[in-house]
């Protein structure tokens, strides 16, 4: 079974890679490109080795993504991130709120 916090993690990084793709590119479905950067960053949350203890991805220290993919999860974090206060409330506040207490636990 999947820790909730992983559940969490993929659910926050399915919300911005959807409003990348519906907003920034325009496409009402997810693209093939945006397809394969999903199913990339569930597979590396699967197989992340702080489990339950994981930090935010920009808190922690070890990056585990590829460099053409790091890049691009970058690009659409950067253009999602101030938007999901907008579309997304809750999991944005969750998602900033575990990232400034991420060095306090």
């Amino acid at each position: 079974m999947t820790p909730r916090r992983i559940k969490e993690e993929k659910a926050v990084v399915e919300q911005m890679i959807r409003l990348y793709c519906r907003k920034h590119e325009a496409h009402a479905r997810l693209c093939p490109e945006c397809k394969e950067l999903l199913a990339y960053a569930h597979r590396r949350l699967d197989r992340c080795r702080y489990g339950a203890h994981k930090p935010t991805c920009r808190k922690c220290p070890v990056h585990c993504y590829r460099p053409d993919m790091k890049e691009k999860i970058r690009t659409v974090m950067r253009w999602s991130g101030p938007r999901m206060m907008l579309c997304h409330p809750l999991a944005a506040i969750r998602h900033l709120l575990r990232e400034l207490t991420a060095g306090r636990q």
